[in-house]
């Protein structure tokens, strides 16, 4: 008999996924429970925004000489807190804070890394579009204390796990260690994530594709050749693709992940380095992709393949159906 996949929930997945690992001693699968206890305070308070003091602007900026607003804030310190006592981190790092989040010393230090943008999309906070979590898990490197920069700057083809949560018309915790991509829908009623989206694939081509079309201007010639081709009519290639852009990075990456289709955020005049973060935005998300058949570039270099060398690296990226993904860098290669 087929199993009701909405008895699984996201505690009882994590421990049968530890059960696959005899030596594993239970420290990964407690710092996922508590990751998922932070997205539950961070998702309420989501919820919430419109009706206590939320939302705004703080008047401070971040790193990236953003205005950082109220619940950006909220969240990147319930997410520290939820994480730094529990015994399972050596150093955390966020797109919100300035250098590494060390572990209080009155804490134990654990064998993992974590890195993540507490809130990914909360320009459109304010208008009740999608936003979310980001997530990143290394194993760290060095031998024991407090975690060190070099334990942080790890091609991404390390990571033990990655995943989002997605703060939507419902909650979603999306992650993989590895064996599979897996999602769970928040139910209010039982104060639980739920198994919804089992063993979540990419398929090799899709319909859709998203793009900042506000940066035309600016795109190299390379990325307006595709612009015109992926708008131009190929019934024997389903173009023209259908153009989804919501300007929340993991809103846009979640329905590609379930419909296929390719994102870009290619350099430009105005950042011809990129603009998303390499460790915070760019590796989990590919990481997951991969894991789900899909692909993520920079245009010339696998994503999980860059070496990085500063902590709040920017990087350009292309992420999606291989197929999709292999297209836009034949363009960006000069191949068509």
């Amino acid at each position: 008999m087929q199993q009701f996949k909405g008895f699984m929930t996201l505690s009882r997945h994590i421990m049968e996924q530890e059960r696959k690992y005899p030596k594993a001693t239970g420290e990964f699968s407690s710092l996922l429970s508590d990751l998922a206890v932070a997205a539950k305070i961070v998702g309420r308070s989501v919820n919430k925004a419109g009706l206590v003091d939320v939302i705004g602007f703080t008047g401070d900026e971040n790193i990236f000489g953003e205005e950082v607003k109220k619940l950006d804030i909220l969240a990147n310190e319930t997410i520290v807190r939820t994480l730094d006592h529990g015994g399972h981190l050596c150093v955390m790092a966020s797109e919100e804070s300035n250098g590494l989040i060390k572990i209080p010393p009155e804490h134990p230090k654990g064998n993992y890394v974590f890195l993540f943008d507490p809130l990914d999309g909360s320009s459109n906070i304010d208008v009740n579009v999608s936003i979310g979590t980001i997530f990143s898990i290394f194993r760290r490197i060095s031998k024991e204390g407090d975690g060190t920069l070099q334990d942080c700057l790890q091609p991404g083809f390390y990571q033990v796990a990655a995943g989002y949560v997605l703060y939507g018309s419902s909650s979603m915790f999306v992650y993989s260690t590895g064996q599979g991509v897996h999602g769970f829908t928040y139910d209010p009623g039982i104060g639980e994530f739920l198994l919804s989206n089992e063993n979540m694939t990419v398929p090799d081509r899709g319909k859709i594709f998203s793009m900042n079309t506000g940066y035309l201007n600016f795109w190299p010639d390379e990325i307006r050749r595709y612009y015109d081709y992926i708008t131009s009519v190929d019934p024997a290639t389903n173009r023209p693709y259908s153009l989804r852009y919501i300007g929340s990075l993991v809103a846009d990456f979640h329905r590609n992940l379930l419909y296929g289709g390719v994102f870009i955020y290619p350099p430009d005049k105005k950042h011809p380095n990129g603009k998303l973060r390499l460790m915070y935005e760019a590796n989990p998300l590919a990481f997951l992709v991969e894991k789900a058949g899909g692909a993520a570039s920079d245009g010339f270099t696998p994503i999980l393949q860059k070496q990085p060398v500063d902590i709040d690296q920017e990087t350009p990226l292309i992420i999606g159906s291989k197929e999709d993904v292999a297209v836009v860098e034949d363009f960006l290669r000069g191949k068509k």
